[in-house]
């Protein structure tokens, strides 16, 4: 499922939530017994892993390109390992941005690919392995949180101050990509992104465990040509509302919107029906990262003009209390080292 119902956002058993009680009990039992098991093996270097609760974007690319940057300036030599979500590739394999494009590796991991080596594996055991051989030494999973194939050091999960769990139902019936009982287990450490009180749920099950808890929020850099005109804003991203927000936030004219689901491989004729809208109402085409990436890639002809005459909205992550993440991390790194040499 790729693009997520409004339902799934609305506290309580609506009507449609309830209809699918049933596969979403047993997804929650089957879901939630994976996480549970034993990893099948472990990797040579420490694993950070960066997750989130539910389906939907939260912002964990943008934080963990921030983690990356940071971790790059206390030293270390970080790369990502990330299945590869909307890619047909299986890997593993390490990206490169002049041979691979997203629909052999997804957009996420091109978009991280322009800034650290990064491996693409639906086996994480094997992307991991292949990392290694990368000169990595320090492998951050930009997902992979309730994949147990592969043991890690730490793992970081973020909420959404604003919408929290949901409806607090697993898939189908709502956005829990497992029972959150079995998700807090697995939590080492809570990151709340943005502002809100929805979160209130998570924030009080992290402190009955006694979790670091963090919060970030996401920053936008908003360029000149996006407050000259109009907008027509598109994304296919897993919550395309909160791009649009996020604009109108900054102050901006968003005349037009238009949704695509998560991933979402754009057609020609959408190319086409794009342009033509911007240039019939003379409006400013404004697109997220990930779905640049996507459109960067595509090979046909209409592609390159939609490129040429869309901006992108920059965002970056801030995190509170950095020093002290970075803490965090590095005594998880000591301990991997302490337990190795028993």
């Amino acid at each position: 499922m790729r693009k997520a119902p409004d339902f799934w956002w609305r506290k309580g058993w609506s009507w449609q939530a309830f209809l699918l009680i049933l596969p979403s009990f047993l997804y929650g039992r089957i879901s939630g017994g994976r996480m549970l098991q034993k990893p099948r093996g472990s990797a040579n270097i420490p694993v950070i892993c960066i997750g989130n609760f539910v389906l939907g974007g939260v912002g964990k690319t943008p934080f963990a390109l921030r983690l990356a940057e940071r971790l790059t300036a206390e030293g270390y030599n970080p790369g990502f390992l990330l299945r590869g979500y909307g890619g047909r590739a299986k890997g593993p394999l390490s990206v490169d941005l002049n041979v691979h494009d997203a629909e052999a590796v997804g957009d996420e991991a091109l978009l991280l690919a322009s800034k650290l080596p990064t491996v693409v594996s639906a086996d994480r055991l094997d992307g991991a392995e292949c990392a290694e051989g990368e000169g990595i030494d320090l492998l951050i999973m930009d997902d992979g949180f309730q994949n147990p194939a592969l043991e890690k050091d730490l793992s970081i999960a973020l909420v959404d101050a604003s919408t929290g769990l949901g409806n607090g139902h697993c898939i189908p019936a709502g956005p829990l990509r497992a029972p959150m009982d079995v998700q807090m287990v697995k939590t080492d450490v809570l990151v709340r992104v943005g502002d809100g009180d929805a979160d209130d749920e998570v924030v009080h099950m992290a402190a009955r465990k006694a979790l670091p808890m963090f919060h970030a929020r996401l920053r936008a850099a908003v360029q000149d040509e996006l407050r000259e005109r109009p907008l027509c804003a598109f994304a296919g991203i897993g919550r395309p509302a909160k791009f649009f927000d996020t604009l109108r936030q900054e102050g901006l004219d968003v005349a037009k919107t238009l949704s695509f689901a998560d991933h979402h491989e754009f057609t020609e004729s959408e190319a086409e029906t794009l342009l033509k809208a911007a240039e019939a109402e003379d409006l400013q085409l404004v697109t997220t990262a990930k779905d640049m990436a996507r459109l960067q890639s595509a090979r046909h002809e209409i592609f390159r003009w939609l490129v040429a005459r869309t901006q992108v909205l920059s965002v970056a992550m801030e995190i509170d209390d950095e020093d002290r993440l970075v803490g965090i991390i590095r005594e998880s790194i000591r301990s991997r080292v302490f337990k190795q040499g028993a």
